[in-house]
């Protein structure tokens, strides 16, 4: 019943995992010709500036990205969690960015970041707020990216906390309004700890996305960009854009699926350090 399942995974995942892992100690030629090289791949990564860079940029994202998706997230799992008229479609309407294609997502938030007839700057200037071309500088690039994540993320993730704090049972709060808690104490010492699995599935879901974040970089700061097309693309680059520039645009195949074993490795590390550390926040009832 699970070879077709098996079958699948095998074709196309676990063999172009073991294909990539082997690609990634040789180096490529013209007409698909490679020849091995050994380590030489990850020995130029530990001295390539651009990886050091793209990793900082990765980091960066992640770690700003993530939990303000998750706190914007749960707020407005919170909100829609009320007994509010016309509910349904304010989650409907939040939910829209997650079923929204990533190229349409770019082109809108492209046009509101433009610097000079973008509807950011246009609110801006009536304050005397002269606002920067955002995508195009490199000291809001990234940030500008950071919050389109954080806005499109929010959706999914507020379903996932939706279906968790429908599944608290009521009684819990209402014995404790008895006894006299306040509704911050209750949504400290009942909420959260009940809705722990829910945020921590969401956690590592959303830094595994982070890292591997490529779609809104390459749409956003324009396909094929380079440094001299875009100077903001350096402050923004990504590891996962970089593979991309490495593997389909300079043809060094080789040294793109070291990047992408690197990056494996990365993301293992921290997923296992977070189910290391789950045990001691995580509360399963």
């Amino acid at each position: 019943m699970i070879a077709p399942l098996f079958l699948g995974l095998l074709i196309f995942y676990i063999w172009p995992a073991i294909q990539t892992f082997y690609f990634s100690f040789t180096k490529w030629g013209a007409f698909g010709k490679y020849s091995w090289t050994g380590l030489n791949n990850y020995a130029h990564i530990l001295s390539d500036p651009d990886i050091k860079s793209a990793l900082l940029n990765t980091l960066i994202y992640t770690v700003l990205s993530v939990p303000g998706s998750i706190v914007a997230s749960l707020i407005v799992a919170i909100l829609l969690n009320q007994k509010i008229r016309g509910v349904g479609i304010y989650r409907t309407l939040y939910f829209l960015p997650a079923v929204t294609m990533p190229a349409a997502i770019a082109v809108v938030w492209r046009w509101l970041y433009n610097g000079d007839y973008g509807l950011i700057n246009a609110v801006l200037r009536p304050f005397g707020i002269h606002g920067p071309h955002w995508i195009s500088d490199p000291h809001t690039a990234l940030l500008a990216a950071i919050v389109v994540a954080i806005w499109s993320s929010i959706g999914n993730n507020m379903v996932l906390f939706l279906a968790g704090l429908q599944s608290i049972p009521s009684t819990y709060h209402e014995a404790a309004a008895l006894d006299g808690a306040s509704r911050t104490s209750r949504f400290l010492r009942i909420t959260l700890p009940l809705l722990s699995p829910t945020i921590f599935f969401v956690i590592v879901m959303s830094m595994i996305s982070a890292f591997q974040v490529f779609d809104l970089i390459y749409l956003m700061f324009g396909a094929g960009s380079t440094l001299s097309t875009n100077p903001a693309l350096g402050a923004a680059q990504t590891i996962v854009y970089l593979f991309y520039q490495n593997a389909f645009m300079v043809d060094n195949k080789g040294y793109a699926a070291a990047i992408a074993i690197i990056l494996f490795v990365i993301i293992l590390c921290v997923t296992a350090v977070q189910f290391r550390l789950q045990k001691r926040w995580v509360h399963y009832s």
